[in-house]
């Protein structure tokens, strides 16, 4: 769903209050806090990975991948994982955000699949993304 812009942000009833700015610094201060700087770059790829596989349909209709691949390195995946935070979960929402603040349309159901991996190229992650209709959010886990 589209919302009035300003300033970049826009929310599904309108123009981002001040109030929900502050909850959003929060938000990401606290994720911040609670991953190391991997992650941040992660979500960082992922915004990018779906910016870069948009589709633009109409004037009103943007389309991006609904499934990502978030390969990573064994030492950021334990790390992560130390946490107890559902690491996909995070990514998920966190790409969720942006897809609306972006008026984004998913192709299908959003998902991230997080998985560890020796082969990396930058030695922390790889983040990679495709159209999977009918996919259930429910049908990857954390591995």
């Amino acid at each position: 769903m589209l919302g009035w812009k300003r300033k970049g942000k826009t929310s599904r009833m309108g123009t981002l209050t001040g109030w929900e700015r502050t909850l959003e610094r929060v938000e990401e201060a606290l994720l911040a806090q609670i991953f190391p700087k991997e992650p941040v770059e992660v979500v960082d790829a992922l915004r990018r990975e779906c910016d870069s596989q948009a589709v633009v349909c109409s004037r009103s209709r943007v389309v991006v991948p609904n499934a990502y691949d978030v390969e990573l390195a064994e030492h950021v995946h334990d790390e992560l994982s130390r946490n107890g935070v559902g690491v996909g979960q995070v990514l998920t929402d966190r790409l969720a955000g942006h897809g609306e603040k972006k008026g984004y349309e998913w192709a299908g159901p959003l998902v991230v699949h997080v998985t560890r991996s020796r082969d990396v190229p930058n030695r922390r992650y790889r983040v990679t993304s495709r159209v999977m209709p009918h996919v259930r959010a429910d049908a990857f886990q954390m591995r």
